[in-house]
């Protein structure tokens, strides 16, 4: 068997098994066993494809035919250019959130400090603190276990950040000057209807954010005043259809110049908020 005749036994198998996306996510895991991109792919397609490697091909296969995302099965994620170890313990990073932190960049000054709550892989924090390497950066999610990986992000991108273990703002004492948060946001009802790599294999409490999915954001505007410098800016990741109920919630507890920013899909993604003296 050719290179070649393994990468169309991976698309078969995929496509055969109705995974949507199967050229993209045979070539995905094919280009992981064989260590090429797709130039070096190209000019050695017609030499032998070892048993080793089909070995660890089929084994990828059979994961991904089980609805395990791609990235858990790698272990990585591209995320702003950068690489990001993921893990069955944290959201997978996503383009969308990508908007969060171009938003973020517009804000966040040379000195300034950001606070990152639901921190995850720690991808928001650390995309910006490599843009911004005189800020001071924390992280704060409830899972030890996500910290933990986020520690290791940091250190695999070359950024010094402050990651811990916490419940919201619990541990929190100081006030910043950016506050980011990609919250839990899916509605407790819709939680069955995700698609299986999501609903069966990415954490729930990363994506639960209760009955209409608006808990976390009512947690950010009544306790976030208390941390955030007057003036200072919130921004937050939100679901395409929560603007409105989101920019409600910030206003009600006293933010102002509420703005909402659309992700490259034209979807409502972000809602940027600044903290005035009332608050």
């Amino acid at each position: 068997m050719t290179l070649r005749d393994g990468l169309y036994y991976g698309e078969k198998v995929l496509k055969d098994a109705g995974v949507t996306e199967y050229k993209q996510d045979a070539w995905i895991l094919f280009s992981a066993v064989i260590k090429m991109d797709s130039a070096g792919y190209l000019a050695r397609q017609d030499e032998e494809f070892y048993e080793e490697s089909k070995e660890n091909y089929r084994s990828f296969l059979k994961k991904r035919i089980e609805h395990i995302p791609v990235q858990y099965i790698l272990g990585v994620q591209s995320f702003m250019g950068h690489t990001f170890k993921v893990s069955t313990d944290t959201l997978i990073p996503r383009i969308d959130t990508e908007t969060l932190v171009e938003e973020a960049l517009r804000v966040v000054g040379d000195q300034d400090t950001i606070l990152d709550m639901c921190t995850g892989t720690g991808c928001i924090l650390i995309s910006i603190l490599k843009e911004r390497p005189q800020a001071f950066g924390r992280g704060v999610d409830i899972s030890r276990q996500a910290v933990n990986l986020a520690r290791q992000n940091a250190e695999l991108n070359g950024v010094t950040a402050e990651f811990e273990t916490g419940d919201m703002f619990e541990k929190i004492s100081d006030e910043y000057d950016v506050i980011v948060c990609n919250p839990p946001y899916i509605a407790a009802s819709d939680m069955q209807n995700l698609m299986p790599e999501v609903r069966d294999y990415e954490p729930e409490s990363a994506l639960n954010g209760g009955a209409d999915g608006l808990d976390f954001y009512r947690i950010i505007a009544k306790d976030s005043p208390a941390h955030l410098k007057e003036g200072g800016i919130i921004l937050l990741e939100i679901g395409y259809n929560q603007a409105y109920d989101v920019e409600r919630i910030l206003s009600k507890a006293g933010f102002t110049d509420i703005k909402v920013i659309k992700d490259l899909s034209g979807n409502d993604r972000v809602v940027k908020a600044v903290r005035s003296s009332n608050v």
